[in-house]
């Protein structure tokens, strides 16, 4: 009878060493099953945290772009504002330029036909030679340096009258020139850079 007793005892306690046991696994599972949670609630948040950092930062770097493109945009306008106020002062600047040479250049061609009506004149005694050569000298000289400055005579004698560049002032019958065509020359005219600084005076066929 004591040693059913004993047994029955000894029996209980490897129950309840049993139980403890299983108590302790669940309670050692339910521990790391809790630390596990957590871990991943960690992870969620430095995730969520992390995201949210990533999103401020792609934010910002939108801003920043934003404000590059807009900066840039800026520049490309003032660059483009500044090379057409350029243009307009070069082409402004080359007008002037050429109405001033054009005032001048009518003031001179007084002076080359008074040099072409003296050279026109025959000579009468042979000691003027050498002076009446060195006028044609410095003629050619002028008209050079005419020429180099963009003027030249307007063509007339056989041309078809044209009242762009030419005056007409008077009409001829001409057996050699049809009838428009410019048969006399009165006053040379004369272009410079194209545009007509004086136009020619001419005698048309009627």
């Amino acid at each position: 009878m004591a040693e059913d007793k004993e047994k029955v005892i000894q029996d209980a306690i490897k129950e309840a060493q049993k139980a403890a046991e299983k108590e302790e696994k669940e309670a050692a599972k339910e521990a790391e099953k809790e630390a596990a949670e957590e871990s991943d609630k960690k992870e969620t948040k430095a995730s969520e945290k992390e995201e949210k950092k990533k999103d401020k930062n792609d934010r910002k770097k939108d801003k920043t772009k934003e404000k590059i493109d807009e900066l840039e945009d800026k520049v490309k306008r003032q660059l483009a504002e500044f090379e057409n106020f350029r243009n307009r002062s070069e082409k402004e600047k080359t007008q002037m330029f050429d109405m001033g040479a054009k005032n001048v250049l009518e003031k001179i061609l007084p002076v080359v036909d008074n040099f072409e009506r003296g050279l026109a004149t025959p000579i009468v005694d042979e000691a003027d030679q050498p002076f009446a050569d060195g006028m044609q000298m410095i003629y050619k000289q002028l008209m050079k340096q005419l020429e180099d400055l963009g003027v030249k005579p307007i063509e007339a004698i056989g041309k078809e009258f044209d009242p762009n560049f030419h005056n007409a002032v008077m009409q001829v019958e001409s057996e050699e020139y049809e009838t428009g065509f410019v048969a006399q020359e009165l006053q040379k005219g004369y272009l410079y850079k194209d545009t007509v600084i004086r136009h020619s005076m001419v005698a048309v066929v009627s």
